[in-house]
């Protein structure tokens, strides 16, 4: 089966499964979209100067709750971490740490949907990726009647079966009103950080607002900087941001970028990178080469804790049998490329899909070194192909929100870095890929 178009642009061109989805529709409420973090928590220590806290939250991503919290408290951005960014239109509970912040200013912080708890003190901060991953508790809604248990059953056992679902990136890694994270990302890499600036500030895109459209086509038209500050809503703050830069320096470029803040600047080259991944993940399903499995020419990692340790294993005839013993015991994966300038390549039919994917690009992966903006160059690194799941608990029920249709209510965990969007669309097989 193949992917819609806006899954196209983000890289996703198929399906893992062939069976006919339930269709469905998610987040027709946050409620119905619950993620908790699976907490790695760091040590307590009574002085230490960062406070850690339980961020519960509703209808709030979590760069915005940042800015939000950091407005609040009267702090910078900087001084406040996370493990993971949360999705928008959810309830989310997620592990955060600030920075010379007293459990008591944070206790007396009143923002809507949001509450704080289980506060201590420690001498670490909160990291990106510092979690152990997700649970998950998600309902689908708008399911026609005449969908059955069985439909939904074929597809679980399925990828119970296969140790879990393709491991892209989802629509939330690129943006879902405007997926153009990674094209920003492909600007900067190429160096050009007019485009990567003007792409993120104006191009109109379909789906936005009529009079957030009308503004970004106005800017993308004019370049009037002092006109857009001017009349973009406060919304629109990080672009907000960007304008002030370029209202002083029309031509500062590198400058306006930098305006914004270091995780956002960070997630434009990532997505890029996934956008990379998507691809090459992508042609390795449609070439019908294993992701459970495998095969000469693929780089295999171990796994340490559940976690992937970067002592990677280049899989030859020799060792073959070995590593997919491995595999089999959930103590090994097959990785799939994230390009960067130190990246590590496969080899044999892999490795081709790889060479193919960069080629078309034109990129180099010593492109991933941006003397500009130095702390924006990445090394690289790989990434298993296949999202492991064991277990998917589902229920199909009355959807209590309209009469005449169902909806399924589905429980799994993922490990940190997997998304629960793209195990459900292999569920849900939608057409419109804003559904996810």
């Amino acid at each position: 089966m193949k992917s819609s178009d806006f899954e196209k642009n983000i890289g996703i061109e198929t399906f893992f499964i062939d069976h006919v989805g339930i269709g469905g529709k998610l987040r027709t409420s946050p409620e119905d979209f619950i993620v908790n973090e699976i907490f790695l928590y760091p040590k307590k220590v009574e002085n230490g100067c960062f406070t850690i806290a339980e961020v519960s939250s509703k209808n709030w991503e979590t760069h915005r709750l940042v800015r939000e919290l950091s407005k609040r408290l009267k702090i910078s951005q900087k001084r406040i971490c996370f493990a993971g960014t949360k999705d928008k239109r959810a309830c989310s509970t997620q592990l955060m740490s600030f920075n010379n912040v007293s459990e008591d200013e944070l206790s007396s912080i009143k923002i809507k949907d949001v509450a704080l708890k289980g506060m201590y003190r420690s001498d670490k901060p909160i990291r990106l990726g510092s979690l152990l991953g997700n649970k998950f508790e998600i309902t689908v809604r708008n399911i026609g009647k005449t969908i059955q248990s069985e439909q939904i059953n074929m597809i679980a056992s399925y990828l119970e079966r296969h140790g879990g679902f393709p491991n892209f990136y989802g629509v939330q890694r690129f943006g879902v009103i405007r997926p153009i994270t990674h094209i920003v990302g492909r600007h900067i890499i190429h160096g050009d950080f007019e485009s990567a600036v003007m792409d993120y500030i104006a191009n109109p895109i379909k789906g936005e607002d009529e009079e957030t459209y009308r503004l970004r086509d106005d800017l993308h038209r004019s370049r009037d900087f002092s006109k857009a500050l001017q009349s973009y809503p406060d919304v629109l703050n990080f672009e907000k941001a960007m304008l002030n830069r370029l209202v002083v320096a029309s031509d500062d470029f590198v400058g306006a970028l930098q305006e914004l803040p270091k995780n956002l600047l960070l997630m434009f080259v990532n997505a890029y990178q996934s956008f990379l991944f998507n691809k090459m993940l992508s042609e390795r399903i449609q070439k019908n080469i294993p992701l459970n499995e495998a095969v000469i020419g693929d780089i295999v990692a171990p796994l340490r804790k559940k976690a992937i340790d970067d002592q990677y294993i280049m899989v030859t005839k020799v060792n073959i049998e070995k590593v997919n013993k491995q595999i089999i015991k959930n103590k090994a994966v097959v990785t799939g490329l994230l390009l960067g300038c130190d990246s590590v390549f496969s080899k044999g039919e892999m490795g081709e899909i790889e060479q193919a994917v960069i080629e078309r690009e034109k990129i180099d992966y010593r492109d991933f070194i941006i003397p500009k903006v130095p702390f924006l160059s990445s090394r690289g690194t790989r990434r298993s192909v296949l999202g492991r799941i064991n277990k998917i608990d589902w229920k199909l029920h009355k959807d209590t929100l309209q009469s005449d249709k169902q909806a399924v209510t589905l429980k799994f965990e993922l490990q940190k870095g997997c998304y629960a969007t793209s195990l459900l669309r292999e569920f849900m097989k939608s057409e419109n890929a804003r559904d996810y």
